[in-house]
């Protein structure tokens, strides 16, 4: 599965003092979807460490921030898979309000890491396989 939609309501911790997002509570909602993300696709963070020592980081990110979200919102939280490589992946994630528009747009890279060495390593074929 290379998309994956998921939704969250804004809390009023996720907010200034004016109720407005704060800036860095959008790479908190990113991921959350990117949890579930993985966790849809049968991978639980945890059982990852434990079952096969492996980690995933972000080892870059960069964000583009177009309207503010604001408390009560509901957001749409749409990740999109770019490129998969050996012991990495490039994803898109866009935030949209309920009237579709977007909010923030990013591009992350994730690195897959030896959970004991923190140095990277191949992704398994299994997950390989499920980044169509």
């Amino acid at each position: 599965m290379n998309e994956f939609n998921w939704s969250i309501r804004v809390y009023y911790e996720d907010t200034d003092a004016g109720g407005v997002v704060y800036y860095a509570n959008y790479l908190r909602f990113m991921e959350r979807a990117r949890a579930e993300w993985l966790r849809s696709l049968g991978y639980e963070q945890d059982r990852l460490i434990q079952e096969e020592n492996l980690i995933f980081a972000v080892r870059q990110a960069s964000i583009d921030y177009h309207k503010p979200a604001r408390f009560n919102d509901m957001l749409d939280i749409n990740t999109i898979l770019h490129k998969k490589r050996g012991a990495s992946f490039d994803i898109g994630q866009t935030i949209k309000n309920q009237q579709g528009e977007i909010l923030c747009q990013a591009d992350v890279k994730i690195a897959c890491l030896n959970a004991e060495t923190m140095r990277p390593r191949p992704l398994p074929d299994h997950i390989l396989s499920e980044f169509i």
